[in-house]
């Protein structure tokens, strides 16, 4: 469990391609995690048991909800929620910059 880290001293791992996670602060019961991503970049459509809330900080992403056509785009100062196993992934259409929290934390984010 890590209860204070500060963003530079944070491990950033890629995955998927152009895109950047650092784990931040966490516990059993929710985990936050600063993202970076390049234009163009895609998470594919997937789903977890954590609930996860979300916040724009730059840039401009398109989320797609589901596996029809239900999609938004989020930009500076946008914040977004996907519930439990609800299939969401997204296109970086600008670089960005954002934050999400999930709930439960998710086991295969935490720093090795």
């Amino acid at each position: 469990m890590t209860n204070l880290i500060e963003l530079q001293d944070g491990k950033t791992e890629e995955g998927p391609d152009g895109v950047f996670r650092t784990t931040l602060s966490y516990g059993a019961e929710a985990m936050l995690c600063h993202f970076t991503a390049r234009q163009g970049a895609t998470i594919p459509l997937h789903n977890h048991p954590a609930v996860q809330s979300g916040f724009c900080i730059k840039g401009k992403v398109r989320f797609r909800r589901g596996e029809g056509d239900d999609q938004f785009v989020a930009t500076a100062g946008t914040s977004y929620f996907f519930g439990p196993n609800e299939f969401h992934g997204a296109e970086m259409l600008e670089d960005s910059e954002f934050v999400e929290v999930f709930s439960p934390m998710r086991p295969e984010y935490a720093p090795s």
